[in-house]
């Protein structure tokens, strides 16, 4: 038998590469979704394990960090060695409209399961990870930031996640347990949200390119960010609870880059030149030109008197709607910990991610497409 581990979140972008990584490991894995109405396990489908399997090592359980009473219960019968804490009302933005709640899940949620691993006497047995966050280092008090770096939370989100660090901290110093923070700076992936920067922007230059929309906008496009792939940063989770004693770990690429950049980037990647101009609320970025032989590698010949017709045409603007009441102007994060004590090294660069999230989508819009085009035409036959 393999370890036991437990992964709250498993339906997010993190628990579902944590569990399949954990799986190509030998792990049982236990994961905690939350019920809904609604299919919400598209991430994890293709591990996902009938419950008439024999030997089953995949096994979901539902669950919400607001319900102490359902998580004793499950860390109770599933005696985990390992519990990854990645579940989280995530998005920053959305905290300052749900700021009861995002405490409720992201702060006292971490209480929560620290109590229960308490309770059961499982201390000795149970090795924790919580997933902390470079939006505690807010309006940021030195670059880059360390492990020693003060904290300065500029949202709801990022102050609930403050209250789940250093409860942590608190429970491993009170009762002696093995547990750590990881405070990962941002990670991208193809399962990123939809309503998540990068994924905005990577899928709609898909439809850009596709002519299935024609602009996006956006918010602070000078907002800078340390982005990495969510492969290399479940690595450093798994990684932080093998260590013999519990700490805390800046996970990070060291490189930091704008909004404007990304999108840039984006649209660069299958060939397509924008520029932007004006300031504020006002700014805009226009396709300024075509690398034709890239944009029909990338994207394909059918498309491109489209993408040429368009030329000179606004395909990114801002919306004040998007800003933050409080924002994070810049954060990079020195991993020198993670790469000394872990022996950890990301094997994604940014542009590398880029390539990675902008295939996945071109084939997701180019899917819709297809589809609607089929659509269109059944309406045309029974028109």
């Amino acid at each position: 038998m393999g370890k036991v581990a437990l992964i709250t979140g498993v339906t997010g972008q993190d628990g579902a590469y944590l569990a399949e990584y954990l799986l190509h490991l030998g792990y049982i894995v236990h994961g905690l979704k939350r019920r809904s109405s609604m299919f919400n396990t598209d991430r994890i489908d293709h591990i996902y394990q009938d419950p008439q399997t024999s030997d089953r090592r995949f096994i979901l359980h539902y669950g919400d960090l607001t319900d102490s009473l359902n998580l004793t219960r499950i860390i109770g019968e599933t005696q985990p060695d390992e519990i990854y804490n990645l579940a989280a009302m995530s998005h920053v933005k959305v905290s300052f409209d749900t700021p009861e709640y995002t405490a409720n899940a992201d702060g006292i949620g971490v209480l929560r399961i620290l109590e229960a691993v308490r309770l059961l006497n499982l201390v000795k047995k149970t090795r924790i990870y919580q997933a902390s966050t470079s939006e505690l280092y807010g309006l940021v008090q030195e670059v880059p930031q360390t492990e020693s770096t003060p904290f300065y939370p500029r949202s709801p989100y990022a102050a609930a996640k403050l209250y789940g660090y250093w409860i942590t901290v608190n429970y491993r110093e009170a009762y002696g347990m093995h547990a750590s923070n990881g405070i990962l700076f941002n990670h991208e992936s193809p399962l990123r949200g939809e309503t998540f920067v990068t994924r905005k922007v990577t899928r709609a230059v898909s439809r850009i390119a596709l002519g299935l929309q024609d602009k996006v906008y956006m918010g602070n496009l000078s907002a800078r960010r340390d982005w990495g792939h969510a492969k290399d940063y479940v690595r450093a989770m798994h990684a932080i609870l093998q260590q013999d004693e519990p700490s805390d770990y800046v996970i990070a690429s060291g490189i930091t880059t704008s909004i404007r950049d990304f999108i840039t980037m984006a649209f660069a990647e299958i060939g397509l030149h924008v520029e932007f101009n004006g300031e504020g609320a006002d700014e805009q970025a226009i396709l300024a030109g075509l690398d034709t032989e890239l944009f029909r590698l990338k994207v394909g010949d059918e498309y491109l008197d489209s993408a040429l017709q368009r030329r000179g045409e606004v395909v990114v603007g801002v919306d004040p709607h998007y800003f933050r009441p409080t924002e994070v102007d810049l954060l990079i994060g020195d991993a020198r910990k993670a790469r000394t004590q872990l022996g950890w090294e990301p094997h994604y660069d940014l542009p590398a991610l880029i390539t990675d999230m902008m295939t996945n989508d071109l084939k997701l819009m180019k899917k819709e497409s297809y589809l609607r085009a089929g659509g269109y035409e059944i309406l045309n036959y029974f028109e």
